[in-house]
Parts: structure tokens; sequence; C-alpha cells
């Protein structure tokens, strides 16, 4: 009986891999320009569908806002949590994680972005060339500024380091709004002018600026002590699946060129991928 058992498991297993193996299944947010919406249109779903195509798997996505427990709800979460005989799980694959998060196992970088100085052109901030200049404006220019600032993150932490609290012009990380995230707030905010500029993650930055190439200056922020502006981003999969993350290694490695020119295409500021070994545990 014991034997038996085994066997089914074992043939089971092997049916759920089999199916697996068929498909390229993404955990993804419905709607995260320019990460991902449903629209396929975002830069995450180019490069899994770029991947799919290249393994001749099916994509296939899971959709759930990217808020608190996405991993636990998605990544780690089977289809059919009632199912006896077979487990398969909702989804293999988030397609952008800081490189050695501890939630998953992650694959080697495939990008290196910074925070950047976002300004509006034509506010009278053209000659703003440097994050620290407008530390160094005086008190009257700077009681000028309408710059956004998050309740938490590295431009706040700025910000404060700075002594520009006062400038700056209150706004939630997560919106809770299901028709907008981040990015699309401030391109709505900086072009119905309530701001002028924003300390923003590049990824999001870039999606500004796409809706506009010309109406902004984007001023690149420089980590230093005790505040880090730039991070490397990977793939992530389950802690288990060190299979599909040398997979998703060899595809990173062979399809660089490629990936490169799709985060272009998004105006994503890219800084040089630093070696790095993949997490392994």
């Amino acid at each position: 009986m014991k034997i038996s058992a085994v066997i089914l498991g074992f043939a089971l297993s092997t049916t759920v891999l089999m199916a697996n193996a068929e498909k390229f299944k993404v955990c993804a947010d419905p709607l995260n320009p320019p990460y991902s919406s449903n629209k396929e249109d975002g830069f995450e779903n180019k490069i899994a569908s770029l991947f799919a195509k290249e393994l001749g798997q099916k994509l296939e996505y899971f959709w759930l806002p990217q808020r608190i427990g996405f991993i636990r709800n998605s990544l780690n979460a089977f289809t059919d949590e009632n199912a006896v005989e077979s487990k398969d799980f909702k989804c293999d694959i988030v397609m952008g994680m800081p490189a050695g998060s501890d939630m998953v196992l992650t694959t080697q970088p495939y990008y290196h972005s910074t925070y950047v100085l976002l300004i509006a052109k034509g506010r009278g901030w053209d000659n703003i060339q440097t994050a620290e200049q407008l530390a160094q404006l005086s008190p009257a220019q700077q009681a000028k500024l309408k710059i956004a600032m998050f309740d938490r993150g590295a431009g706040t932490d700025w910000l404060q380091k700075h002594e520009l609290l006062d400038q700056g012009i209150p706004y939630q990380s997560m919106t809770g709004d299901s028709e907008h995230n981040v990015a699309m707030q401030m391109s709505d905010d900086l072009k119905a002018k309530k701001i002028d500029m924003v300390i923003l993650w590049g990824i999001l930055a870039g999606h500004v600026v796409a809706q506009n190439p010309n109406g902004y200056t984007v001023i690149p922020m420089k980590s230093e002590a005790g505040l880090k502006f730039d991070y490397q981003m990977a793939m992530g999969v389950r802690k288990n699946d060190k299979t599909r993350q040398e997979q998703l290694n060899k595809l990173i490695t062979e399809k660089s060129a490629d990936i490169e020119a799709i985060l272009s295409h998004y105006h994503i500021p890219l800084l040089p991928i630093e070696a790095t070994p993949s997490k392994k545990d």
C-alpha cells in the first residue's frame, strides 16, 4: 500500500509538472502601469511574452492587485485549496522583485534603476540640475516649491535630511484607487499643476515621462550613506523552484539585449547591472 501511494503521488506530481511545463504562468497586477496591466501593455507583460515565446509555452496570468499579501495569495497559493489528489499553483513567476528578496527565490538581476527627481518644465525650475540645488534655494524660493512627498520612501527621507518636509505636498505610497496607481496619479497631478516635481522610483517616472517625453527634466538620484536610491530587480519564483530559476536565468542572459530594448521603450532610467549572486535558499 505504501509503495502504491508513493507511485500514485509521483504520477500526480508528474502530471502537474507536465501541465505547468506547457504554460508560462505569471502573477501580475491588472492595473499597474508601466509594469503590467490586463491589456498586457506593460514592460513586464512584454518580457513575459518574450520568454513564453522562447520556451514555446502558453502565456497565462493570474491577476491580483499588488498589495500586502500579494506573494502569499498568488505565487504561493493553490488554484484549489480543497483539491485532494493534486496541487496546482495559481501562478509560477513574479516578473519584478528586488534582487535577493527573502520572500521568494530570485533570479539574477535583469535591470538596475534608480529614483529620479522629476521636474515639469516651464514652471520656473528649469535651472535646477541637481537635487541638492533645492536645498540651496533661498527660503522665499523654497516656499514656492510644490514637490510631492510620500508617506514613506527614499524621497521623503531625502527631503527630511535636507529640511524640506515643510515644502512637501503629501501623498500615499499606495493610492488605494482601483483605477489609478501612483504613476498615473503623479502624471495627472503634474499635468494639472498640483505639483511641479517629485522624487520618484525610476520605473514610475518613466511612465510619467512617456506621456510627455519633452515635458520633464529627469535627474537621477545617487545613493549615499544611509540613503539608498538604486535597486537591482529580478524575477521571483517559489523558494524550492530552482529548476525554473535556472531556466529564467538562462533566458535573462540570452535575451539581455531584447530586455534592454523593451525597458528603453518605456523611458526607464537604467544603470549598469552589477554582478551579484542570485538567491539560492
